[in-house]
């Protein structure tokens, strides 16, 4: 039976949990095993809905058996088991080992139901290990408070009860127990970082300060606290500062933030509109531009993914865009026309809901910015220089030419997206009963 110890955490554990069923990662590796048999002799975790998921990566000659290990372990326990099986890409910047995380939580996070608990065997060892990697890659608050007990993972939670248990309480847990499990041959390459770590390091520390991973896991946890804390304050301070368009940020009173709260609104920005985070240096480099470009100037800071760039008092964040060749121009007949550079496409539709697709009669050309644009607007007593249009109309600089201009045969400027028309280009549409219409891709 378990001992008393790791069966009163457990116990515990489950009672502080939101409801749902339990799904165990089992790897086959000491610490799962120790896990999955702790949770299937606690009769709270069986009356949720207890199972477990094996990943096989394929990464080694004997994954096959491992896989056949798991399922084995399981049955014995009475829990049911299924194994999924990744093909690990290495992807560019990460290496194997934190591509093969990436796989199998993409698969286990596809599998989890709503509201169920993804049961992790994470534990103090471990905890150490991650603050001592994020505070050597110079990490935050954030980073420094490592892994939480309890965060929202895909439909459900991740949920990591063993996180303040030594490896050693589970080992000796596993010995009583009679449990078996797999030794990933792995784990004693010590050119991963996180195993240099743990054989190499962590046991010197330990050695000369036999209270090290103790105090570490109780620094993570006042990093927390504040990382906690802080990321309240940023989503706060973030209402405040984002513009009517989600993707703008006031970029005066950002800079004005205390340097604690600079970064992470920045970030949770970002993620908010589905945009990747940048390094440090990046956003140093962005606090510097922004600092010193004058008033008149429009800086710019890219990071792959990205572009953030200033106009007027707001930041715009936004994909990298794609530029329209100057050349380019096509006939426009009012049928929809796809516009070059991710642009777009431009149309007419019928002002008529149950009238056919308008046509313009007249063939008209589209083509985009080159400078000297102008048109007599609809209902304007005057000429006016597409420029100065466009800036009234405070539209950033880098959208303006992505902006697609109709023509008459003669050269003269019919409408300016569905922005503007001039006289002309008004009484050409009366004709048809219809107007203009852009769907617009995102810029």
């Amino acid at each position: 039976m378990p001992d008393r110890r790791l069966r009163d955490l457990i116990a515990h554990a489950l009672a502080d949990l939101p409801a749902g069923p339990i799904l165990v990662a089992h790897s086959g590796g000491l610490d799962s095993t120790v896990l999955l048999h702790g949770l299937a002799h606690a009769d709270a975790a069986r009356a949720r809905g207890l199972r477990a998921v094996h990943v096989d990566h394929n990464l080694q000659a004997d994954s096959a058996m491992w896989a056949r290990h798991c399922a084995a372990f399981a049955e014995q326990l009475g829990v049911p088991l299924e194994t999924r099986t990744v093909e690990v890409a290495r992807a560019p910047g990460l290496g194997l080992e934190a591509t093969a995380r990436r796989a199998r939580y993409g698969v286990i996070e596809d599998m989890l139901a709503e509201g169920e608990i993804l049961a992790l065997a994470h534990h103090r060892d471990d905890q150490a290990e991650t603050v001592l990697l994020k505070l050597l890659r110079g990490a935050g608050p954030e980073g420094l408070g490592a892994m939480r007990t309890l965060r929202r993972f895909g439909a459900g939670y991740a949920w990591r009860p063993l996180l303040t248990l030594p490896r050693a309480t589970l080992r000796n847990y596993a010995e009583r127990n009679r449990l078996l499990w797999i030794e990933d041959p792995s784990n004693a390459d010590t050119s991963l970082d996180r195993n240099f770590l743990r054989v190499e390091v962590l046991p010197r520390i330990t050695r000369r300060w036999p209270e090290a991973e103790t105090s570490i896991a109780q620094s993570a946890q006042w990093a927390r606290s504040a990382a906690d804390f802080i990321d309240d304050e940023a989503e706060r301070a973030l209402a405040r500062l984002q513009g009517l368009d989600p993707s703008t940020l006031h970029y005066r009173e950002w800079l004005h933030l205390p340097d604690a709260l600079r970064d992470p609104v920045l970030r949770r920005w970002l993620r908010s509109i589905a945009l990747p985070e940048p390094t440090q240096f990046q956003v140093a480099e962005l606090v510097r531009q922004l600092g010193e470009a004058g008033e008149d100037r429009q800086p710019c800071v890219r990071w792959p993914g990205v572009e953030v760039r200033r106009y007027r008092d707001l930041l715009h964040a936004l994909p990298p865009l794609q530029l329209p060749p100057l050349d380019w121009s096509a006939d426009f007949t009012g049928a929809a026309l796809a516009l070059p550079a991710d642009i777009g496409v431009l149309r007419l539709i019928a002002l008529d809901a149950h009238a056919p697709a308008p046509l313009l009669g007249e063939t008209a050309r589209v083509r985009f910015r080159r400078g000297g644009e102008s048109l007599r607007l609809h209902g304007g007593a005057h000429t006016r220089e597409l420029r100065d249009l466009l800036q009234e109309a405070g539209i950033p600089p880098w959208q303006r030419s992505r902006l697609p201009l109709v023509f008459d045969a003669d050269g003269a400027l019919l409408a300016v997206a569905d922005l503007w028309l001039s006289e002309a280009g008004a009484e050409r549409l009366a004709r048809v009963r219809a107007r203009l219409d852009w769907q617009a891709s995102a810029c």
